[in-house]
Order: C-alpha cells, then sequence, then structure tokens
C-alpha cells in the first residue's frame, strides 16, 4: 500500500529570487491527493492535485511532480539543467523544454494507467500547475494542466494568471446558458490520455509581487476578494501565517476537498 508523502516541507525555502512556504490539508477528504514541490535548485515551484481510486490520485500528484523536476534537472528524459545553454533562443530554458518536460510526465503516468488496463479517460491523472525562473532575474514561465491556480498579487492587484481547462469554463467562455457543468469536470489532465496540451506563458516579474499556488479546494468556494486580502498582507516573515489563513478560511467557506497553498514572495 502506497503511503501519502508531502514532497517538500513546509518551512521557508530560498529560491533564486523569491522566498516560499507552502502547505498542504487533508481538508473535508479522508486522504490527501494534493501534493506540492519547491525546488530551489531549479528555481521551481508546482502544485498538483490528484485524483483516481485506490490511491491512484496521490500517487499521480506526487509522481507529475517528481517526474517534472527530473526530467528538468536532466534526469531520465531530459537534458542538463544549465542556466548558460540556450534553448530554442531563450537562455537557460524555453517553453518548448518546459512543454517537453509536462508531456513526459504525462506519457509515463499515461504508461502506468495502461500497464493497469485504464481505457483512456480512466485510471489516476492529476492536475498540475506551477512556475520556473530557469534564469535568475528572468521572466516566469508559467504552465498549468487542470483546474489548480496560479494567482499574482502586484499592487493592490489580484490577476489569475492561469485558467481553469473544465467544462464549466468553457461553458461559461461559450455563453452557455444555465445550468452549467459541475465545476470540477475537468478537461483535460495528466495521466488518463495519451495527448495533452498544457497552458504554458511568460510572466515578468516584478519586485513585490506576491505569487499563490493552490488547488481548487482552496479557490473553488473562497472569493478572489478574500483571497486578495491574505496576499495584500503577506511578507517575506510572515508567508507561513497567511498560508495558514488561506486554508481556515477554505474550511471556514465551506471546502470539502484536500486544500494546498503556496506563497511565494518575489524579490526581484
Amino acid at each position: 500500500m502506497a503511503t501519502w508523502k508531502q514532497l517538500s516541507p513546509s518551512h521557508y525555502h530560498t529560491l533564486g529570487s523569491a522566498i516560499a512556504f507552502g502547505v498542504t490539508d487533508v481538508g473535508g477528504r479522508a486522504t490527501n491527493q494534493d501534493n506540492f514541490i519547491v525546488a530551489p535548485e531549479l528555481n521551481l515551484v508546482a502544485v498538483a492535485d490528484g485524483m483516481g481510486g485506490h490511491e491512484g490520485g496521490e500517487i499521480a500528484s506526487a509522481g507529475a511532480l517528481e517526474l517534472l523536476c527530473s526530467h528538468l534537472g536532466g534526469g531520465p528524459g531530459g537534458a542538463p539543467h544549465d542556466p548558460d545553454a540556450t534553448w530554442a533562443g531563450a537562455p537557460g530554458g524555453s517553453p518548448a523544454r518546459l512543454r517537453n518536460a509536462i508531456e513526459y510526465a504525462n506519457a509515463q503516468l499515461y504508461a502506468a494507467n495502461a500497464a493497469r488496463h485504464h481505457t483512456d479517460g480512466m485510471g489516476m491523472g492529476t492536475t498540475l500547475t506551477g512556475l520556473w525562473q530557469p534564469v535568475p532575474h528572468g521572466p516566469l514561465h508559467v504552465f498549468h494542466v487542470g483546474d489548480s491556480r496560479l494567482y499574482c498579487w502586484r499592487g493592490g492587484t489580484l490577476h489569475q494568471l492561469t485558467r481553469d481547462q473544465t467544462l464549466y469554463q468553457q461553458a461559461v467562455d461559450l455563453g452557455a446558458p444555465p445550468p452549467l457543468p459541475p465545476r470540477n469536470l475537468l478537461l483535460q489532465a495528466l495521466g488518463p490520455s495519451p495527448a495533452l496540451q498544457p497552458d504554458v506563458a511568460t510572466w515578468l516579474p516584478a519586485a513585490g509581487d506576491v505569487y499563490l499556488l493552490c488547488s481548487d479546494g482552496l479557490h473553488g468556494e473562497s472569493a478572489p476578494e478574500a483571497i486578495g486580502a491574505v496576499l495584500a498582507q503577506a511578507r517575506p516573515d510572515n508567508l507561513d501565517t497567511c498560508c495558514a489563513e488561506l486554508v481556515a478560511m477554505a474550511k471556514r467557506d465551506g471546502s470539502r476537498d484536500n486544500i494546498t497553498a503556496v506563497l511565494l514572495h518575489y524579490r526581484g
């Protein structure tokens, strides 16, 4: 029987241009299928929200995070991490390299599902959302699959940097009349299908930015204004307190899911 393990400890992590702190809480579930990773050696932070019966969700979420880091760090299927190298014209890293890493993680999870005779669309799966800064003080590469989210608090405004890949969001975008689909029906995730189209974008950070990576156990019930109010209080020395407040807020607001929150304070 697999045993859930939090990949990165809940203590302060120093990245090249930021301070990070993260927590994950079982919330209203019997087990925790969320996970997160802070990898200072890669300047990478990511969250994953797993799904699938018989511990499949926790295996998928941890597996996706570990496979992503392995690939970007030069492990199986990857290339050595060299901040002075040029990848597709981008010093140190590129959206193409990041896509390859995500597709590699998906291929490995899909192969594990196939080995268990799960048909396409079935078996374990996971969301994957994060940011990667391959060059210190350079742009952030934002990556996203599923309905976990990345926010940026800057200058008194909360910016949502990812868009939920759900049937609900698709219906909203198309102006569909009610009733709308349930909010938790994903359009894609790592693991269930051989093909994947991750959202990858570039974001220019600024000194003083506060970034929040979270699973839908946090943002599903809590209003953006309430999330922004907590991020507005974030400083390099109180990220742990702010993470705890975000988890407590989600519980007060009625979340019945696992809850994960990772905060980064960007120094620039």
